[in-house]
């Protein structure tokens, strides 16, 4: 029995807040020669600013769901040349670690695009206010790494994503 009791106060003791995606989320992303968004999106996030270790980041985009202002962007982007969402529907990242930043924090994992799996660093802000709170992430990415599209060209190798995800518990 005091077995039982140990192990659901430690529990109870790691658990972090488990917070719901809201609808009005945005993810932008620039490079010379190209912008968007992705209109799709999902996550499950579990974070606490005192629970760090304990913190876990889940996500994934819909490829599909790119919308560049430009139809036929649009279908070029999805092609087997860029993200061949036929084959690699999602992006995804996993978290693995959380740290305290003097800017906010940031969040190392491992970010999957087509069939290529890279770790990366993450800085992001989060504003809480109540049951309500924002994740506001901005960082680069080189598309080149994760074989989308050709090297050079047109749009820029360096793609700058920008995401705001407000939250509620």
């Amino acid at each position: 029995m005091s077995i039982l009791l140990l192990v659901g106060g430690v529990f109870a003791f790691t658990q972090v807040a488990t917070w719901k995606l809201g609808k009005d989320y945005a993810i932008e992303f620039s490079a010379k020669g190209v912008d968007g968004i992705f209109k799709t999106f999902s996550a499950t996030i579990n974070f606490d600013e005192t629970k760090l270790a304990a913190s876990k980041f889940s996500m994934s985009l819909d490829v599909n769901s790119i919308n560049t202002g430009n139809g036929l962007q649009n279908k070029h982007a999805i092609g087997d040349e860029w993200f061949d969402a036929e084959k690699f529907p999602k992006i995804k990242f996993t978290s693995s670690s959380f740290e305290k930043t003097s800017a906010g924090y940031s969040v190392k994992g491992k970010l999957q695009v087509k069939d290529v799996t890279k770790d990366v660093t993450i800085p992001f802000t989060f504003a809480k206010k109540g049951n309500k709170g924002t994740f506001v992430a901005s960082f680069s990415i080189d598309r080149s790494v994760y074989g989308v599209g050709k090297s050079g060209g047109d749009v820029s190798n360096n793609i700058k994503i920008t995401a705001t995800l407000p939250v509620s518990k």
